[in-house]
């Protein structure tokens, strides 16, 4: 079976070579070599032109979790996108959510200053109940973060499209968005980024947290409205954020997070694919599929 592979990353060469030892049969592809009659596609980072170049594509599988950019593209009439569900990444997303929470919490920001100007100065425990933590999102990343923060005596809310059962989370879905947030203080985005989750972190959601709310964006970018973060930031209605993720990616310089002493920010690093688990993931689906099983896809109405 011809597949054709499509790989923008520093990775690729390993990549290739880990998929072919696992998919004896198939013949790889590599893009910008083009292979017009292939049916299936493995990709990461694809452009426009790749699949212009494969018309026949009936299934195109992703080796990130996140597809929305891919869903951006024109693909050919019914093709399928089927993507890794964790790859390594959501351990590190709770590490991360984890990270972000304990240094909020516990005020190592605090410490970090009273440090650097040399003083001493305890500061009073804070307890975990007063700061239930809301996770929105509970699909295969969002689950392990819920249960994740559970594990240390936090309140822990969460909230999806359809509603789910999680031990140790509060679960809410659908019109249950309001009630959600008013319950959480600490706010952890984990949504995939559709058409209804453009924009959701704004005044008009994050005004409704607990006082002195605090955000955690892991996401997407463009799930937060950055001026209405700041004028929250400076109204002293939230008490600070914690970003992974921008709208504009490098943050150009000169942009208000760069010094603004309640935001806190990392470059796009919560969770990085881990090749060889992405790549132990994919190859059995490729392989299914090969069989003419079904390994089901992304709903593209929905965005995930």
């Amino acid at each position: 079976m011809d597949v054709a592979l499509c790989c923008e990353h520093p990775e690729a060469a390993s990549w290739q070579a880990m998929l072919a030892g696992l998919l004896p049969g198939v013949r790889l592809h590599a893009w910008p070599t083009a292979c017009p009659d292939a049916r299936a596609a493995i990709v990461w980072s694809p452009s426009q032109a790749f699949f212009d170049a494969h018309p026949r594509l009936e299934v195109v599988f992703n080796m990130g979790a996140g597809v929305d950019a891919i869903l951006k593209l024109k693909l050919p009439a019914g093709a399928r996108i089927v993507r890794i569900e964790d790859g390594g990444m959501a351990v590190q997303m709770a590490e991360y959510a984890c990270h972000a929470l304990f240094r909020h919490v516990r005020e190592f920001d605090v410490y970090d200053a009273e440090r650097a100007a040399g003083h001493w100065a305890p500061r009073p425990a804070r307890m975990r109940q007063d700061f239930p933590v809301g996770v929105m999102g509970l699909g295969a990343l969002g689950s392990v973060v819920a249960r994740s923060v559970a594990g240390f005596g936090y309140p822990v809310l969460g909230y999806s499209h359809s509603q789910k059962q999680i031990d140790g989370v509060t679960c809410y879905a659908g019109d249950a968005l309001d009630d959600f947030l008013a319950a959480t203080r600490v706010l952890i985005c984990v949504l995939p980024l559709t058409p209804a989750t453009r924009g959701i972190l704004r005044r008009e959601t994050l005004s409704k947290l607990r006082p002195q709310g605090y955000v955690i964006n892991m996401a997407r970018g463009a799930h937060l409205v950055e001026d209405d973060l700041l004028a929250l930031l400076d109204e002293g209605v939230l008490a600070g954020a914690a970003l992974d993720v921008m709208q504009t990616e490098p943050l150009p310089a000169g942009h208000p997070f760069w010094t603004h002493p309640k935001i806190r920010f990392t470059p796009h690093v919560s969770a990085q694919t881990i090749v060889a688990e992405a790549i132990a993931q994919m190859a059995p689906r490729i392989a299914a599929w090969q069989r003419g099983e079904d390994v089901g896809g992304v709903d593209a109405a929905r965005g995930y």
